[in-house]
């Protein structure tokens, strides 16, 4: 299955904002939410295809209170998630899948007893050795997240 992962922005609650309107919980009822992170949201959906139709679908409702959508899908990596624009090349089949790897947007995960938060992202490019370690402050793991040149660039 394929995962989609919406990151809220700090200044909303997520989930509120997103049920409090009707087209927005109308297109999330069918699937089975969580909530892995603090103020994010996470899903199943069948393929890279309906991940990124959904987000196309909720795209008003993300502009305005997603900092990131991601997308996890197993056939392209087990733990490395997809950025929105990144799977949607590779449903376009603009995208090589096997060439989505380079370029990375490291997130900290800290966890508190509130649960787990993700923190400062940084930008960083695979190595011969491998993903390159955070080291913007001390955390219990990290969400890596494949990303575009353009997105690398910004």
């Amino acid at each position: 299955m394929t995962r989609v992962l919406l990151v809220g922005s700090e200044e909303v609650d997520l989930r509120a904002e997103l049920f409090s309107r009707e087209t927005a919980r109308d297109a999330l009822a069918t699937y089975q939410l969580r909530e892995p992170y603090q103020n994010c949201l996470e899903l199943e959906t069948i393929s890279v295809g309906s991940a990124t139709s959904l987000l196309n679908d909720l795209n008003w409702y993300l502009v305005r209170f997603v900092d990131e959508a991601l997308v996890l899908e197993p056939s392209i990596s087990d733990d490395e998630w997809l950025s929105r624009n990144l799977a949607a090349q590779v449903r376009d089949g603009d995208r090589n899948p096997a060439e989505t790897d380079p370029l990375l947007k490291m997130y900290g995960v800290e966890k508190d007893e509130f649960g787990k938060e993700l923190v400062e992202p940084m930008y960083v490019a695979r190595t011969v050795d491998g993903v390159p370690e955070y080291d913007l402050r001390d955390v219990d793991e990290t969400l890596v997240v494949r990303v575009t040149d353009e997105e690398f660039r910004s």
